[in-house]
């Protein structure tokens, strides 16, 4: 069994938190079949830790783990690494991918270009 968990920073403000929820939403809507989960760095709920836990004991063997950052800074190049590095040690049985920052795919900086332009133009 295939999951993939949505991963973003945090914050103390709910709002923040429904673009990511959005986002999983159309992923269930595109492919109702599909596991999706969000998780934070911290503040927000759930972590990436318990996340995995409940995904693992449901018998997802199989987890993409996808940074939604724009920017990579340190929690994308550092910190979530190592928090994978912890669950790799943690969950032997489960195959761990760690997908690089949405902000580091062309796709999404061709949409954010688009989107930025002035109407006129697009």
């Amino acid at each position: 069994m295939q999951a993939t968990i949505l991963f973003g920073h945090g914050s103390r403000d709910p709002v923040w938190r429904v673009p990511m929820d959005t986002v999983a939403q159309r992923m269930l809507a595109i492919d109702p079949a599909c596991c999706v989960r969000c998780a934070f760095l911290e503040i927000t709920t759930p972590d990436l830790a318990s996340t995995t836990a409940e995904l693992v004991e449901t018998g997802v063997r199989h987890i993409t783990i996808v940074p939604m950052f724009l920017g990579v800074g340190r929690h994308a190049r550092e910190d979530l690494p190592v928090l994978v590095k912890d669950l790799e040690r943690d969950y032997p049985e489960v195959m761990f991918l760690l997908r690089p920052s949405v902000g580091e795919d062309a796709r999404v900086l061709e949409l954010l270009a688009q989107i930025s332009l002035p109407a006129a133009t697009v």
